[in-house]
């Protein structure tokens, strides 16, 4: 399986709401919305979201996710001198359970490793994704009352 990653474009903008949306499916299907509301508060969300990612992180990278050169997936890290911060990482659903989570870990898990920089991410409290960072070896170092602050450190 070829997993790569490449800098975000303004073409990737409505793959990458569709990202976005898949985030937020679960919680969305329990409000009594009408498809005109979902869509106005997607695209509210994300423009917040994006913009303060932006806004706060500067420096960070944005990465689309390819699995075989097609699009799967978002990628956002900003990495600093002594922590790799994981803003988002996010694989479209019908992609999940398929190792591509796993693999891009791996690969950051090891460039920290080989700096000496720990990794941290903070996690929703109920998202089953906390599985894999507890399987590679993550600590919940703090909570906020709905999201786990995760960290990895080096060996």
């Amino acid at each position: 399986m070829s997993i790569l990653l490449r800098d975000v474009t303004a073409e990737d903008e409505i793959f990458l709401r569709e990202v976005y949306a898949s985030t937020r499916a679960l919680e969305l299907s329990l409000v009594p919305w009408s498809d005109e509301q979902r869509e106005a508060f997607l695209k509210f969300q994300f423009d917040a979201q994006d913009s303060h990612y932006r806004k706060q992180y500067p420096e960070a990278s944005f990465q689309v996710i390819l699995k075989e050169a097609e699009p799967v997936g978002r990628l956002y890290l900003v990495r600093g001198s002594a922590e790799i911060k994981i803003l988002d990482i996010t694989v479209l659903p019908q992609y999940r359970n398929a190792g591509i989570g796993t693999i891009l870990l791996r690969e950051l898990l090891a460039e920290a490793e080989k700096t000496a920089r720990t990794v941290v991410i903070w996690v929703e409290h109920f998202n089953p994704s906390q599985n894999l960072f507890k399987r590679l070896s993550f600590s919940k170092i703090d909570e906020d009352g709905y999201n786990h602050l995760m960290e990895w450190r080096p060996r």
